[in-house]
């Protein structure tokens, strides 16, 4: 049953995140969280952004643009190495209290301030990468914050897709080789990785069919009502973890 209900959960955040632009994760991991401690879903996440990012390079790969990518992708990679190796020795309670904060915090700003948008420049794409690789290292969800600091390159939606993606795969690919090896999955966990790896490329082309004729700023909004949502609910759940300390 829990192996049904998480290939479901990720079909539906995979097909959010692919139209909403702020990544699967942004709802897979707190949801998750409801199924399985957070260190399990921190790994099953990674995997996931692997194969999902896969799919969102060969459906959109003639949108992809290098650069960008390069800019944000390289401190991204660094960044996640260190956000992951923390949180192999952090206690689950206090990473689940940063995620939900996170998810608040962001929620409402974005949702006030929706004109808003990061200050141009090399050195914001880079401060950018390097704080969306180290969260999504440590709370398993950084691609909002680098999609807010990908608004500033003006990028056409398809192109933002597949720039978010190309620079997600290589900071997922980081992680995902500390979780293993740091043993946030077992073999217990083997048969959901193909489920995901299906369920992540059917997600992604799904979005793309929608992402094609929906308004995208009416989807925003209520993509950020579900977020500031399931951060209550992450909230909730986090109070009533016990605490290792």
């Amino acid at each position: 049953m829990k192996i049904i209900l998480i290939s479901l959960l990720a079909l539906l955040c995979e097909v959010i995140g692919t139209v909403g632009g702020f990544g699967s994760s942004v709802f897979f991991v707190p949801l998750a969280g409801l199924i399985y401690d957070l260190h399990v879903v921190l790994g099953l996440t990674a995997l996931l952004h692997v194969s999902g990012n896969l799919a969102k390079m060969i459906l959109f790969r003639k949108y992809i643009n290098w650069n960008v990518s390069l800019l944000f992708g390289i401190p991204g990679i660094i960044a996640v190495a260190i956000g992951a190796l923390i949180v192999s020795s952090t206690d689950i309670v206090y990473g689940e209290i940063f995620l939900a904060a996170f998810l608040l915090l962001f929620s409402v700003f974005f949702f006030l301030n929706r004109e808003w948008k990061a200050p141009e420049g090399k050195a914001y794409a880079v401060a950018g990468g390097g704080i969306a690789g180290f969260l999504a290292g440590l709370i398993g969800t950084g691609g909002a914050v680098r999609g807010a600091a990908m608004t500033a390159f003006n990028l056409p939606k398809n192109i933002f897709v597949a720039t978010s993606a190309t620079i997600d795969m290589g900071v997922d690919m980081t992680r995902s080789i500390i979780y293993i090896k740091n043993g946030f999955l077992n073999t217990g966990h083997l048969p959901i990785i193909p489920l995901l790896i299906v369920v992540s490329f059917f997600g992604s082309w799904i979005g793309k069919q929608v992402l094609d004729g929906i308004s995208q700023e009416s989807f925003r909004k209520f993509v950020l009502l579900l977020i500031f949502i399931t951060g209550i609910i992450t909230l909730i759940k986090a109070m009533n973890l016990p605490s290792n300390g």
